[in-house]
């Protein structure tokens, strides 16, 4: 281990503080160092930045998603929110984590019945697969008429309950959706 006395003196915050007369310690003399003058926010080298919506609870904070060679390298709250104004709980604050992080399943998984593993299979099979569950049950459950003969063309057997997150237009829009396809137990959990 080197000697005190052979270390530059000058290089240690204190002693810089010191002799600068620094008492809050705040001057860039005494703080600064060559490395802290090359930093600068990750931010600025994006390409571009794009308006968002926390997506974790029905406050709807706005952020702010920084692309860089089309992958996010940043989110931050939006200023300009009139719900936030720039602030983010911690949960929204650690979206990008949700985003980039490698825990994130990037594959759709599926248990065929009585398996007992999971296995991959691509997006659109399980588009699919979801489209032809839902026509059967629409089909199966189909109540065209009621027992006097009065129309009611709707089904029971789909059910709908909505994110908190989506807002009055998307909730408007999966409303025409689902009630097209004659299921009328449509809920949804719009708070913005």
């Amino acid at each position: 281990m080197p000697k005190i006395s052979s270390l530059n003196a000058l290089a240690w915050p204190l002693v810089r503080q010191i002799k600068n007369g620094d008492v809050s310690a705040l001057d860039v003399s005494t703080a600064g160092s060559d490395r802290t003058e090359s930093l600068e926010a990750r931010t600025k080298k994006a390409d571009r930045v794009v308006g968002s919506i926390c997506p974790y609870c029905a406050v709807g904070c706005g952020q702010l998603v920084y692309i860089k060679d089309e992958k996010v390298i940043d989110i931050e709250g939006d200023p300009a929110s009139p719900l936030s104004n720039g602030c983010l709980c911690p949960k929204g604050a650690a979206t990008f984590q949700l985003v980039t992080g490698t825990h994130r399943m990037a594959d759709v998984l599926y248990r065929p019945p009585y398996a007992t593993d999971w296995e991959k299979i691509p997006l659109e099979t399980a588009m699919d697969m979801i489209a032809q569950r839902v026509k059967k049950t629409r089909d199966e459950t189909w109540e065209d008429k009621t027992e006097k003969g009065e129309p009611l063309r709707r089904t029971m057997g789909v059910a709908h309950l909505g994110g908190a997150t989506l807002d009055n237009e998307e909730n408007y829009l999966i409303k025409k959706l689902f009630t097209s396809l004659g299921i009328v137990q449509v809920e949804n959990q719009a708070r913005i």
